[in-house]
């Protein structure tokens, strides 16, 4: 059957590979797909990943980096659903995440392994673990709930799908397993049937199984049915079963019977079995999927069984439901995507045609509102009907496909059935009938409304609507309008009746709704003629129309000037003006002269209006110059002002203050520029200057920018206000910084008597000109000085203000100023009265009065400059008697003391509180000694010495430095550029130190001169403090002074001291002396104070005598002397020396550089010696390691086992090692040995070439290293036997394999290398390395023994291996034998074809090219076949078919020049209806004159050049060949090719048929007259009757009667009258009805009466009467026109429909 008639169809959506899914993933563990929108593939390599393929663009995978082992995307959104064993457990991690989100929505870890797990639906995720089945929903934090435990028959099962019904209270778990042990092959499928409410399962055999609802028949609940298909094996026998049984059966209600029906798999399909089942809702059809790909459809209701084809030819493994089309989505190995569904055009013909079951067609027809069931339908339909089964035909024609009944001749039908008394009307049982299945259509609604518009029963009508039953229509609308306008609306809304919803709308004066709905559905109504409408009854309601209309899009439909027209008409100003205000509001250019309109109507008539718009200032574009002259006209003069441009205007307007607000007159100056502004302000000033002037002084400060201050000052300059100056000013003031304004303000403030004003500013200004100010004061002689206190204060004119009050006699503000405002100026204001001679009391008296608040250091300042110091005498006396400690108050109280004499050393001495320097350098001129007095008690250093050096008094500055112990001052005397230095040492070394008694002050003089590097000086300064007997010469730091300071400056002296010198710090003093490589003093010293580790260290480190050392350590014999000699000894090579010194100094700390210096000069006897000394102190494994070391060195073996036998801390372990990597190797295998360390011991066998004894010892070791390093050894001693037992050891770890392998194949072992592998293939540890490897090296060295190999062990290879291997050695049989178990179709068929004489069978590669996956190489192949093997190619083709373009195949084979050898495959695809294989054929027909072949080709295939081949063949020799290349003329429409080719061939009879097919009435004459000519009457008058539709009687008639044929005329003038006198008959007869119709519409209206008591008893959705008279008419006027009268009132008979009658009955 073609593809194309098959009920099922199927289509490729994509290919897994082709968006890059590595084809190693294609599996059923890593590919899942929960519903048609989504499919999920996890893939492992190269990177964990999940691929999410949306079905709706497919070609663009959402790929993401997520590790787990299962991944299922929600059925509905892009939910993942995630699943990961947690490492070390048996536990599983679920995770569900939003990816749009990118959050994760909830988790939860399983507490066992799940082993299936799926979507059962968009909220719920089913779990299956071994033991049990959960249902987890993502929604809220549920954990999982167990729903059941599984069944026994489930154990041990791969679970493949869980499923449970919609309602969710059915579930099913379906597993397989290996078939029984008589056919293992056959798999077996168990399943697991469990209700949610009865809580009980069922074991049933089955392999898949799905969910359905389906409606019983009288049942108003849908059924829940389960099917499910079985194929299983009983006592030798395979059945294959589908059952189809209801769940939970009602109680009475009808209930659906258990159906079944047997699944027939083809012979080569035994073994096949279903792995899945998806159920058609919209079809009610069943899909079986087997895993080899074959489809089962069978019908849902009667298990019938519709359809099988295999729709894959690989393994499929997983489907979905295609719910939106009917059909399912499969993916099979291969990676294709495959969609069944249901074909429309041609299952219903199938299954009425193929299969012969008229009922299930029609059935599948209503379902699913298929074509094809037609004639079946209305054949039933009218059964139905003439059997008076009314109910079942209106039942069949509600339910008819595609409303093929629902027409109105069915309801004429209806309405011509008798009404039987006490019966339901048949109409009412079609219209009852429709309701209960869906909506009507526009003429049964119209009907149905008609009969209860009749009845006047309007609820009905409202319920229908309400339940969406009606089809709404402008008919119907018009029909209810009659009883009910608002439902007619509703009605000519859903019905679209535009203009029918506008009128409505303006009946109801809803006009906003009519804006509305117009632009809802795009109309367009007279919106003028709606205006005016309104405005005749509702004003305010016209006006927002107008605005509904304006603010439509497309702009207003009608004119806004016209519309305010309207308005004005009526003279509805107020309207008119909210209108304008409204759509004016955009603002634009184009409206200028609408809002100049607006404007004008209410200026003239409501001013306040305008001038409220005008204070909106919505408006820009109107005609402003007119405006304005209408606002001065209405005393809108601030608007006429805003409007005016010329100046004469404005000033004319602008006098009116009296009517203007003054703060909008202000801000209107801000409009103008500054020229005509103040032109207006001085218009303003000279009309009325006390009127306007606080109206310029705020225009001034508010644009006091634009109009320039300065201007302003001279305006009101210029009309000398002072007044305005000071108020602009004043607000001016705050924000200038020039000095001028700041003056001018202070002087306007002056003039107009704002004395505080002046007062503040003078305080608080920052920016006045204070020179000026104050002049200005001054000469204003203000009554208040206070002003000018402020300026002179601030500014220092402290002078200036002190001489003017004092000369004004304003003596009550000096004291003021001196006490209140500033005392701090006090000195000043005293100094000027000074200088004013002003009396000495006055100024006393102001002293006093200040007192504490007097600052006194400027006093005493003011008052020393102009000698009047004394006058201060009681001030400051009476301070001190307050207790003032103020250092000035002292300070001038001591110079006044000085000054007079007054015992001032008493002074100097005892008062702490005057300032030392101050008084000091008083002093200096006055008495230098009182001076130095005034320092010391100060600590004035640099003041004292430069008074004591200026005036030679070096003993006080000696005396002061001795007694300070400053270093600094120290540093700063005894600095060489002091001038004064020597003088000051004679008197420290005569004078100062010796009266000292203090420690202290000797160590800090010393302390000092060291600093200063004085040593001779201080040498000189210690001898005569140490040397000789005063109180410091036993002083211990003293000592160690003089010692160290000779070693500095005088070495030669040390000596002498040391032999001098008792009590002095040895160890320090001997380290220094060292330091300053004075060795023998050092010796001395270290000697002297028996410090014998320290003397010998100088005679070894620094003197250098080793001999000296020995010397001194045999005279004090003590142990650490002989330990620093033992490591001089040691350090200097003498070996064997410093083991003796060592031994002798009995010391064990040193064992690490012994051992390592005896190692280096190999004197392991003496060593031996030693490390027996240090075991006896310490306890190292260094020591004991080193021990068995030297025993091994010196070859005592015996010594090494009795020493490991006694207890030891030796590292055994590493000192084997060393004695190992030093190729002492016995003595390493005495330790290896006792240690047990077999890898070790083996290794050093090897060495040993004890090979047996290395395979003992590796075996006991058993790691894969030693195991290697013994075997290499056999391998290169050629010890085979030995290398082979340790190689069994070695190659079932797969890491080392291949390393043992090279190893052997690098050195030539190939036989004994092969030996190893073969005798590994029976290790129980074998792995798939060992058969691989073993494979290759066949590959390699023996050929003959590969195939067999890899026909045995092929599933215990790695064949990519092996594929790389027999690709080197050029193995071709066995690379495409590899390639084909590796399911690598495209290299096994590339292999094939490069090497056909070794790899070529003709069965495998037809079997390996239906698997590939490129498509060029079905084409490669044909080439293939073509060169090698043509015998066989149509075999090729045939098997390829589905697969191959046929035009390439055709075309390579033309190409080829062997377009014959194929004839058989082009005759098997010409189905196809091809171009290039029908022109192909063809022109094989045409070459072997095959005409019947030719013509059966042309008639079932027209997909060719028909035109070309005609051309090709109408001059064929052979008669039939050109008889064909007529009838393709005649295909073709080329009537007249064809005829004249007919007539050349003088084949009549085909000239006659094509001219009366091509229903040219002139061809067919033409060929009348061609005949006359040729003078053959009989073709004449057959022709008349072949061509009888096309021919004109009266053109027959006269070419017979001028040709003398009138006989052979004759018999078709008689069948031409006959047929006409029918058509007249017909018509007569017609016409006679439709009179006798109109007599019974009278009878018809009368028996409407009668009927009408049998609607009372209806229920609510029953229907009413039938139509009135007129309103429905009789079956023959249902259609509203009049059948055409009847052809036999002609007298013509009636014609029948196809060709003429039998000529027999004339």
């Amino acid at each position: 059957m073609a593809a194309a008639n098959a009920p099922i169809s199927m289509k490729e959506v994509l290919t897994l590979p082709s968006i890059g899914i590595n084809p190693q993933h294609i599996t059923f563990t890593n590919v899942t797909m929960e519903s048609d929108k989504y499919i999920c593939v996890r893939e492992t390599t190269p990177q964990n990943s999940v691929v999410i393929i949306d079905m709706n663009m497919p070609m663009q995978p959402l790929r993401r980096p997520i590790t787990a082992d299962s991944a299922l995307m929600n059925p509905n959104t892009r939910i993942l659903a995630l699943k990961a064993q947690l490492p070390g457990t048996t536990q599983d991690h679920l995770q569900i995440f939003n990816i749009e989100l990118k959050a994760k929505i909830k988790s939860h870890q399983m507490p066992e392994q799940v082993v299936f797990w799926k979507w059962i639906s968009p909220k719920m995720l089913g779990i299956v673990t071994q033991t049990a089945v959960y249902h987890w929903s993502m929604e809220g934090d549920s954990e999982p709930v167990k729903m059941f435990d599984r069944t026994a028959n489930l154990a041990n099962n791969q679970i493949i799908n869980y499923k449970c019904d919609p309602s969710e209270k059915w579930l099913v778990l379906i597993g397989i397993t290996p078939g029984s042990a008589e056919r293992p092959q056959l798999v077996k499928g168990n399943m697991q049937l469990f209700s949610v409410d009865q809580q009980r399962s069922q074991a049933l055999e089955a392999h898949a199984a799905s969910f359905a609802q389906f409606k019983v028949p009288g049942n108003e609940n849908p059924s829940i049915l389960i099917s499910f298909a079985t194929k299983s094996l009983n006592a030798g026998q395979v059945t294959s079963k589908l059952h189809v049984i209801e769940l939970g059966a009602q109680p009475g209600r009808p209930a659906f019977t258990k159906k079944q029906a047997d699944l027939f798999f083809p012979p080569d399909f035994a073994d096949d079995f279903p792995v899945a089942m998806q159920i058609s809702h919209k079809y009610s059809l069943i899909y079986v999927i087997t895993k080899l790909g074959l489809l089962f459809v069978y019908d849902l209701e009667t298990a019938a069984a519709v359809y099988r084809n295999r729709i894959s030819p690989d393994p499929i493994f997983l489907t979905a439901e295609a719910s939106s089309v009917g059909g399912f989505y499969a993916i099979n190995r291969r990676g294709q995507v495959l969609l069944a569904t249901v074909n429309e055009a041609t299952i219903v013909p199938f299954v009425s045609g193929q299969l012969n079951n008229l009922e299930l067609a029609v059935n599948l027809a209503k379902r699913g509102n298929l074509p094809g069931a037609e004639n079946l339908v209305v054949q039933r339909f009218q059964e139905l009907f003439s059997q008076t089964k009314y109910k079942e035909a209106a039942e069949l024609a509600a339910e008819s496909p595609q409303g093929l009944l629902r027409t109105p001749d069915t309801v004429a039908k209806f309405q011509s059935v008798p009404v039987q008394a006490g019966q339901t009307p048949p109409l009412l049982q079609y219209f009852g009938t429709l309701l209960t299945r869906g909506k009507l259509n526009a003429f049964e609604s119209l009907e149905l409304s008609r009969l209860v518009v009749n009845q006047n029963k309007k609820n009905l009508l409202e319920n229908w609507l309400a339940e969406d039953k009606l089809e709404c229509s402008e008919e119907l609308g018009d029909l209810v309008k009659t009883v009910d306008n608002d439902l007619a609306l509703k009605i000519y809304i859903k019905a679209r009746a535009t203009p029918k919803v506008v009128a409505a709308f303006a009946e109801r004066r809803e006009f906003d709704k009519i804006l509305i709905y117009s632009k809802q559905v795009g109309y367009t109504p007279d919106y003028l003629f709606l205006l005016q409408t309104i405005l005749r009854t509702d004003p305010q309601g016209a006006v927002n129309f107008a605005l509904m209309m304006s603010q439509m899009e497309g702009g207003c439909p009608v004119d806004y000037n016209t519309i305010t027209d309207l308005f004005l008409q009526r003279n509805l100003i107020r309207e008119a003006t909210a209108f304008l205000l409204d759509v004016l509001k955009p603002n634009l250019p184009e409206h200028g002269y609408l809002q100049t309109k607006v404007l004008e109507i209410n200026l003239v008539t409501f001013p306040n209006v305008a001038d409220a718009i005008l204070a909106n200032g919505m408006f820009s574009h109107y005609d402003r110059p007119r405006i304005a002259q209408l606002c001065e006209k209405a005393g809108l003069y601030m608007r006429a002002l805003q409007h005016y441009t010329e100046l004469p205007d404005i000033k004319r307007v602008i006098v009116n203050t009296h009517a203007i607000e003054p703060q909008s007159l202000v801000e209107f100056f801000g409009t103008l520029s500054r020229e005509w502004a103040l032109e207006c302000m001085k218009d303003l000033l000279l009309v009325n200057l006390r009127g306007n002037l606080q109206i310029i002084v705020q225009t001034a400060k508010e644009y006091c920018e634009q109009l320039g201050v300065d201007a302003c000052i001279k305006l009101f300059e210029q009309f000398k206000s002072y007044e305005g100056l000071y108020f602009f000013l004043g607000s001016y003031l705050s924000s200038s910084e020039d000095p001028d304004i700041h003056f001018k303000y202070i002087e306007a403030a002056a003039k107009t008597g704002q004395i505080k004003e002046v007062e503040r500013v003078t305080r608080e200004s920052n920016f006045y000109d204070a020179e000026k100010t104050k002049n200005f004061l001054m000469e204003a002689k203000l009554p208040d000085a206070r002003p000018l206190i402020n300026v002179c204060d601030r500014f220092g004119f402290v002078p200036d203000l002190t001489h003017y009050l004092y000369t004004n006699n304003m003596l009550r503000y000096i004291e003021g100023y001196v006490q209140k405002v500033n005392p701090g100026n006090a000195p000043l204001v005293v100094g000027q009265l000074l200088d004013d001679e002003c009396p000495e009391d006055f100024i006393k008296g102001l002293i006093l009065s200040v007192r504490s608040l007097l600052p006194v250091e400027p006093l005493v300042e003011e008052c020393e400059k102009r000698n009047r110091l004394r006058l201060l005498t009681q001030f400051l006396e009476h301070l001190v008697s307050e207790g003032s400690q103020d250092v000035h108050v002292h300070n001038a109280l001591g110079k006044i003391i000085i000054d007079s004499n007054n015992n001032p050393e008493h002074f100097l001495t005892t008062n702490p509180y005057y300032d030392s320097r101050v008084v000091g350098k008083y002093c200096e001129k006055r008495d230098p000694t009182l001076a130095v007095v005034a320092y010391r008690r100060g600590q004035c250093d640099d003041e004292l010495i430069n008074v004591t050096n200026k005036n030679s008094l070096f003993k006080l500055q000696a005396r002061y430095v001795v007694e300070r112990m400053d270093a600094d001052l120290w540093e700063k005397v005894l600095n060489p550029e002091n001038s004064f230095r020597r003088q000051l040492i004679d008197q420290v070394v005569s004078t100062a130190l010796p009266e000292s008694k203090s420690p202290e002050q000797v160590s800090a003089a010393v302390k000092a001169f060291m600093t200063a590097d004085l040593p001779h000086e201080l040498i000189e300064l210690l001898e005569k403090i140490v040397l000789q007997n005063s109180a410091f010469s036993g002083n211990f730091n003293l000592q160690n002074l003089l010692i160290l300071t000779a070693i500095k400056a005088d070495p030669s002296r040390v000596m002498d001291y040391i032999n001098r010198l008792d009590n002095f710090d040895g160890p320090a003093v001997g380290e220094v002396a060292v330091e300053a490589q004075l060795y023998e003093e050092a010796f001395a010293i270290f000697k002297k104070f028996n410090l014998n580790v320290q003397a010998v260290n100088v005679l070894l480190d620094n003197i250098r005598s080793i001999e000296r050392a020995v010397e001194f350590a045999f005279r004090v014999e003590e142990d650490a002397v002989w330990s620093q000699v033992a490591k001089a000894q040691l350090r200097e090579g003498l070996v064997s020396d410093a083991i003796e010194s060592f031994i002798r100094a009995d010391d064990s700390t040193q064992f690490l550089e012994v051992i390592r210096a005896a190692e280096d000069v190999d004197v392991y006897h003496d060593l031996v010696r030693y490390l027996l000394m240090v075991r006896q102190k310490v306890k190292e494994p260094k020591v004991d390691s080193e021990l068995i070391y030297a025993y091994a060195k010196i070859d005592r073996l015996g010594d090494i086992e009795e020493f490991i036998l006694m207890p030891n801390v030796a590292n055994l372990q590493s000192v084997g090692d060393r004695l190992y990597d030093d190729t002492l190797y016995e003595a390493a295998k005495i330790i290896y040995a006792f240690i047990s360390n077999w890898a070790k011991l083996a290794v050093t066998l090897v060495k040993l070439k004890q090979f047996q004894g290395a395979v003992d010892a590796a075996r006991k070791a058993n790691s894969a290293k030693t195991w290697k390093e013994v075997c290499f050894a056999c391998v290169d001693a050629e010890e085979f036997r030995l290398a082979q037992i340790c190689g069994l050891n070695i190659i079932v770890q797969v890491d080392d394999l291949e390393e043992v392998s090279e190893y052997y194949q690098n050195r030539g072992y190939f036989n004994e290398l092969i030996s190893l592998m073969e005798s590994g293939l029976g290790l129980e540890r074998a792995h798939m390395g060992i058969f691989t490897e073993l494979g290759v090296l066949y590959a390699r060295y023996r050929y003959e023994k590969l195939m067999e190999h890899i026909k045995l062990f092929s599933t215990r290879l790695n064949i990519p291996k092996l594929i790389r291997a027999c690709d080197e050695q050029q193995h071709w049989e066995e690379l495409t034998y590899l390639y084909i178990l590796y399911d690598e179709f495209d290299n096994a068929a590339t292999t094939i074809m490069n090497h056909s004489p070794e790899a070529w069978d003709h069965m495998q590669f037809k079997d390996v090219a239906v698997k590939v996956a490129n498509v060029e190489l079905y084409y490669k192949a044909v080439h293939f076949y073509l060169q090698e093997h043509p015998d066989l190619i149509n075999d090729l083709l045939n098997v390829l078919a589905l697969r191959v373009d046929h035009t390439r195949v055709v075309d390579i084979m033309r190409k080829a020049g062997h377009l014959l050898l194929v004839k058989p495959y082009m005759v098997a695809v010409q189905s196809n209806n091809v171009s290039a294989v029908n022109e192909a054929l063809n022109e094989i027909y045409v070459e072997e004159e095959d005409y019947e072949r030719l013509r059966e080709s042309i008639d079932m295939h027209d997909n060719f050049d028909q035109i070309g081949l005609a051309q090709k063949i109408e001059k064929h020799e052979l008669l039939e060949m050109r008889r064909v290349a007529a009838y393709i003329y005649k295909k073709a429409g080329r009537w007249k090719q064809s005829i004249a080719l007919s007539k050349k061939d003088n084949l009549y009879k085909d000239a006659m048929e094509t001219a009366s097919q091509s229903g040219d009435r002139e061809l067919a004459e033409e060929l009348l007259v061609y005949f006359i000519e040729q003078g053959k009457k009989e073709c004449f008058a057959s022709c008349l009757f072949v061509c009888y539709d096309l021919i004109r009687a009266d053109v027959a008639l006269e070419l017979a009667w001028i040709n003398n044929m009138v006989d052979f005329a004759f018999p078709y003038l008689l069948q031409f009258i006959r047929e006409y006198t029918g058509k007249v008959d017909e018509l007569v007869k017609d016409k006679i009805e439709q009179q006798n119709e109109v007599k019974t519409k009278e009878k018809e209206e009368k028996d409407v009466l009668a009927q009408q008591n049998m609607y009372a008893q209806l229920l609510p959705l029953a229907l009413p009467a039938p139509p009135m008279p007129g309103m429905g008419g009789s079956s023959s006027m249902g259609g509203g026109f009049a059948p055409p009268p009847p052809m036999g009132a002609m007298g013509m008979p009636p014609m029948p429909p196809f060709g003429m009658p039998p000529m027999g009955s004339y």
